[in-house]
Protein backbone atom coordinates (compact mmCIF):
# COMPACT_ATOMS: atom_id res chain seq x y z
CA UNK A 1 0.00 0.00 0.00
CA UNK A 2 1.48 2.98 -0.89
CA UNK A 3 1.28 6.74 0.82
CA UNK A 4 0.00 8.20 -2.74
CA UNK A 5 -3.21 5.75 -2.49
CA UNK A 6 -3.71 6.53 1.39
CA UNK A 7 -3.77 10.49 -0.13
CA UNK A 8 -6.32 9.25 -2.93
CA UNK A 9 -8.62 7.84 -0.15
CA UNK A 10 -8.46 10.48 2.32
CA UNK A 11 -9.45 12.75 -0.83
CA UNK A 12 -12.59 10.31 -1.38
CA UNK A 13 -13.38 10.21 2.34
CA UNK A 14 -13.32 13.92 3.00
CA UNK A 15 -16.13 14.30 0.20
CA UNK A 16 -17.82 11.78 1.51
CA UNK A 17 -18.00 12.89 4.91
CA UNK A 18 -19.19 16.46 3.42
CA UNK A 19 -22.09 15.17 2.05
CA UNK A 20 -24.93 15.69 4.53
CA UNK A 21 -26.72 12.20 6.05
CA UNK A 22 -28.26 11.14 8.59
CA UNK A 23 -25.18 12.23 11.38
CA UNK A 24 -25.79 15.06 9.78
CA UNK A 25 -29.18 15.55 10.66
CA UNK A 26 -28.68 13.89 14.44
CA UNK A 27 -26.12 15.77 15.34
CA UNK A 28 -27.82 19.31 14.48
CA UNK A 29 -31.07 18.09 16.14
CA UNK A 30 -29.10 17.48 19.13
CA UNK A 31 -26.95 20.61 19.29
CA UNK A 32 -29.94 22.95 19.06
CA UNK A 33 -31.48 20.89 21.71
CA UNK A 34 -28.70 20.31 24.31
CA UNK A 35 -26.06 22.93 23.61
CA UNK A 36 -22.12 22.60 22.40
CA UNK A 37 -21.81 19.72 25.15
CA UNK A 38 -24.19 16.93 23.42
CA UNK A 39 -23.60 17.86 19.88
CA UNK A 40 -19.92 17.03 20.67
CA UNK A 41 -21.22 14.03 22.22
CA UNK A 42 -23.26 13.13 19.38
CA UNK A 43 -20.44 13.65 17.50
CA UNK A 44 -18.39 11.15 19.51
CA UNK A 45 -20.91 8.63 19.45
CA UNK A 46 -21.27 8.53 15.29
CA UNK A 47 -17.57 8.28 15.39
CA UNK A 48 -17.40 5.44 18.21
CA UNK A 49 -20.14 3.82 16.16
CA UNK A 50 -17.52 4.28 12.62
CA UNK A 51 -14.70 2.86 14.68
CA UNK A 52 -17.13 -0.81 15.78
CA UNK A 53 -17.96 -0.76 12.33
CA UNK A 54 -14.81 -0.36 10.21
CA UNK A 55 -12.92 -2.56 12.40
CA UNK A 56 -15.50 -5.15 12.23
CA UNK A 57 -15.03 -5.38 8.58
CA UNK A 58 -11.33 -4.84 8.81
CA UNK A 59 -12.04 -8.54 10.58
CA UNK A 60 -14.23 -9.75 8.57
CA UNK A 61 -17.54 -9.69 10.34
CA UNK A 62 -19.42 -7.02 8.26
CA UNK A 63 -19.25 -9.44 5.53
CA UNK A 64 -20.64 -12.52 7.65
CA UNK A 65 -23.72 -9.85 8.66
CA UNK A 66 -24.18 -9.10 5.35
CA UNK A 67 -24.54 -12.76 3.96
CA UNK A 68 -27.02 -13.86 6.77
CA UNK A 69 -30.01 -12.07 5.48
CA UNK A 70 -32.08 -11.77 8.66
CA UNK A 71 -29.55 -10.43 11.11
CA UNK A 72 -28.95 -7.89 7.72
CA UNK A 73 -32.47 -6.51 7.71
CA UNK A 74 -33.31 -6.81 11.31
CA UNK A 75 -30.42 -3.80 11.58
CA UNK A 76 -31.76 -2.43 8.28
CA UNK A 77 -35.26 -2.44 9.90
CA UNK A 78 -33.91 -1.02 13.30
CA UNK A 79 -32.32 2.08 11.54
CA UNK A 80 -35.37 2.48 9.54
CA UNK A 81 -37.52 3.06 12.92
CA UNK A 82 -35.01 4.64 15.34
CA UNK A 83 -34.11 7.45 12.41
CA UNK A 84 -38.26 7.96 12.25
CA UNK A 85 -38.02 8.08 16.28
CA UNK A 86 -35.21 10.68 16.33
CA UNK A 87 -37.39 12.91 13.16
CA UNK A 88 -40.92 12.50 15.17
CA UNK A 89 -39.33 13.71 18.00
CA UNK A 90 -38.19 16.93 16.00
CA UNK A 91 -41.47 17.32 14.49
CA UNK A 92 -43.13 17.31 17.78
CA UNK A 93 -40.34 19.51 19.73
CA UNK A 94 -41.60 22.18 16.40
CA UNK A 95 -45.25 21.44 16.92
CA UNK A 96 -45.36 22.25 20.56
CA UNK A 97 -42.58 25.56 19.71
CA UNK A 98 -41.65 25.31 23.55
CA UNK A 99 -37.42 25.30 24.44
CA UNK A 100 -35.60 25.91 27.78
CA UNK A 101 -32.00 27.66 26.66
CA UNK A 102 -29.60 24.87 26.71
CA UNK A 103 -26.62 26.25 28.92
CA UNK A 104 -23.44 23.92 28.53
CA UNK A 105 -22.52 24.25 32.05
CA UNK A 106 -25.99 23.34 33.30
CA UNK A 107 -25.75 19.82 31.11
CA UNK A 108 -25.63 16.89 32.96
CA UNK A 109 -23.41 13.52 31.90
CA UNK A 110 -26.19 11.76 31.61
CA UNK A 111 -27.38 14.02 29.14
CA UNK A 112 -24.08 14.00 27.25
CA UNK A 113 -24.32 10.31 27.13
CA UNK A 114 -27.77 10.70 25.42
CA UNK A 115 -26.45 12.28 22.99
CA UNK A 116 -23.52 10.01 22.57
CA UNK A 117 -26.00 6.94 22.42
CA UNK A 118 -28.12 8.35 19.79
CA UNK A 119 -25.45 9.04 17.95
CA UNK A 120 -23.84 5.77 17.99
CA UNK A 121 -27.28 4.29 17.67
CA UNK A 122 -27.94 5.90 14.43
CA UNK A 123 -25.33 4.96 12.95
CA UNK A 124 -24.79 1.45 13.94
CA UNK A 125 -28.01 0.58 12.27
CA UNK A 126 -27.26 2.20 9.28
CA UNK A 127 -26.50 -0.66 6.70
CA UNK A 128 -24.95 1.59 4.36
CA UNK A 129 -21.82 1.96 6.68
CA UNK A 130 -21.40 -1.71 6.55
CA UNK A 131 -21.12 -1.82 2.93
CA UNK A 132 -19.03 1.09 2.53
CA UNK A 133 -16.53 -0.85 4.61
CA UNK A 134 -17.04 -3.58 3.37
CA UNK A 135 -17.35 -2.49 -0.43
CA UNK A 136 -15.56 0.55 -0.80
CA UNK A 137 -12.39 0.49 0.90
CA UNK A 138 -10.43 -2.47 -0.37
CA UNK A 139 -10.94 -0.83 -3.69
CA UNK A 140 -7.88 1.21 -2.40
CA UNK A 141 -5.46 -1.57 -1.33
CA UNK A 142 -2.89 -2.35 -3.45
CA UNK A 143 -2.35 -6.58 -3.52
CA UNK A 144 -0.36 -7.46 -0.55
CA UNK A 145 -2.10 -4.71 1.92
CA UNK A 146 -2.51 -6.48 5.28
CA UNK A 147 -4.97 -6.12 8.11
CA UNK A 148 -3.26 -3.01 9.08
CA UNK A 149 -3.70 -1.02 6.35
CA UNK A 150 -7.89 -1.82 6.11
CA UNK A 151 -7.72 -0.92 9.41
CA UNK A 152 -5.89 2.83 8.61
CA UNK A 153 -8.05 3.49 6.21
CA UNK A 154 -11.49 2.29 8.37
CA UNK A 155 -9.93 4.42 11.65
CA UNK A 156 -9.08 7.42 9.11
CA UNK A 157 -12.73 7.81 7.85
CA UNK A 158 -13.73 7.59 11.42
CA UNK A 159 -11.67 10.30 12.37
CA UNK A 160 -12.47 12.70 9.48
CA UNK A 161 -15.93 11.78 10.67
CA UNK A 162 -15.28 12.79 14.16
CA UNK A 163 -13.16 16.55 12.67
CA UNK A 164 -16.62 17.79 10.37
CA UNK A 165 -18.90 16.77 13.07
CA UNK A 166 -16.88 18.95 15.73
CA UNK A 167 -16.31 21.61 13.22
CA UNK A 168 -20.39 21.08 12.47
CA UNK A 169 -20.66 21.62 16.39
CA UNK A 170 -19.08 24.41 16.66
CA UNK A 171 -20.41 26.86 13.70
CA UNK A 172 -23.50 25.64 15.06
CA UNK A 173 -22.49 26.93 18.53
CA UNK A 174 -20.99 29.76 17.27
CA UNK A 175 -24.52 31.16 15.34
CA UNK A 176 -26.63 30.08 18.34
CA UNK A 177 -27.70 33.42 18.96
CA UNK A 178 -29.76 33.52 15.86
CA UNK A 179 -30.84 29.76 15.62
CA UNK A 180 -32.37 29.75 19.54
CA UNK A 181 -34.70 32.45 18.22
CA UNK A 182 -38.48 30.70 18.82
CA UNK A 183 -38.91 31.11 14.88
CA UNK A 184 -36.03 30.05 13.59
CA UNK A 185 -35.66 26.80 16.12
CA UNK A 186 -39.37 25.98 15.28
CA UNK A 187 -38.32 25.55 11.22
CA UNK A 188 -34.87 23.67 12.03
CA UNK A 189 -36.79 21.12 13.98
CA UNK A 190 -39.39 21.31 11.34
CA UNK A 191 -36.40 21.18 8.94
CA UNK A 192 -34.04 18.07 10.86
CA UNK A 193 -37.46 16.09 11.80
CA UNK A 194 -38.74 16.43 8.16
CA UNK A 195 -35.09 15.54 6.68
CA UNK A 196 -34.40 12.23 9.16
CA UNK A 197 -38.05 11.04 8.41
CA UNK A 198 -36.80 11.03 4.80
CA UNK A 199 -33.56 9.18 4.98
CA UNK A 200 -36.01 6.49 7.07
CA UNK A 201 -38.12 6.39 4.23
CA UNK A 202 -35.12 6.24 1.98
CA UNK A 203 -33.68 3.84 3.63
CA UNK A 204 -36.79 1.14 3.86
CA UNK A 205 -37.45 1.29 0.45
CA UNK A 206 -33.66 1.15 -0.69
CA UNK A 207 -32.19 -2.94 -1.03
CA UNK A 208 -28.40 -1.58 -0.04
Amino acid sequence: MSWSKYGEFLAFAVVLVLIPGPDFAVVTKNTLAGGRRRGRWTALGVSSSNLVQGTAAAFGLSALIIKVQPLFEAIKWAGVGYLAYLGAQAIRSALRGQYALATDEAQSTSQGLAGWRQGFVSNITNPKVLVFYLAVLPQFLTPGAGLGWLLVLAWSHAALSLAYLLVLVTGLHSARRLLLRRKVRRGLDATTGAVLLGFSAKLATEHV
